[in-house]
């Protein structure tokens, strides 16, 4: 009986521990929500690129040559505003969602939502994260249009994994995937939107719904 209370005590003291150190509130409803936001902004994205009308006929690409057909209405800078509206829809409602789900989840388990762990999980994903998006726009300004989704899936998957050391090791794996999934996108740049969507959108429905029914229920 002594030796089971002293695992008991053990097991309690290593749970306080990982709580002090971890946060360990992060929702999965909030990843699998994040992953339709992902897909529907993707089918939007690609409704508008292929939804053109013929009085404009070509935008400039990295090369400088002249490419038929991808308009909706307007001005080529009027779609390119359209597109990066959808791509910060997306990440506001992500993050919104976040925020809602992991408070109530940190609320119900008696965690504090701004302690020290989740301050050096946000310090950890949020500097690859602005990096990564001020290249994006750098780049996008310069015209460089194929290097947008490769760049953005390598970038967030370095601040997963950078995070993961501060929440669910399960997030490493997903970062490791977005990588991965980056690097082969730099090498199909004809097909980014699609990994974008399999990066944001399937690959976090999945991660999410492991998260939900092993940490949330």
């Amino acid at each position: 009986m002594e030796e089971k209370e002293i695992k008991d005590e053990l097991a309690s003291i290593r749970g306080l521990m990982e709580r002090s150190s971890k946060f360990i509130s992060l929702s999965g409803l909030s990843g699998i929500l994040a992953g339709v936001y992902a897909l529907i902004g993707a089918w939007l994205a690609h409704h508008i690129l292929y939804s053109f009308t013929p009085e404009l006929s070509t935008f400039p690409t990295d090369n400088n040559e002249p490419v038929t057909g991808l308009f909706y209405g307007g001005t080529y800078r009027m779609l390119e505003w359209q597109l990066i509206f959808i791509a910060f829809a997306v990440l506001l409602l992500s993050v919104l969602t976040g925020i809602i789900l992991s408070y109530r989840k940190a609320k119900r388990k008696g965690q504090p939502i701004w302690g020290k762990a989740s301050q050096s999980l946000l310090f950890y994903m949020a500097t690859p994260l602005v990096t990564g998006g001020l290249l994006i726009i750098i780049f996008i300004l310069r015209g460089h249009y194929s290097v947008v989704a490769p760049a953005s899936l390598i970038f967030y998957g370095l601040s997963l994994v950078g995070a993961s050391n501060f929440t669910f090791t399960m997030v490493k794996y997903l970062g490791l995937l977005e990588i991965v999934l980056g690097l082969i996108t730099a090498c199909l740049p004809g097909y980014g939107l699609l990994f974008w969507a399999i990066g944001f959108g399937v690959l976090h429905i999945v991660y999410g719904s492991m998260m939900y029914f092993k940490y949330d229920r």
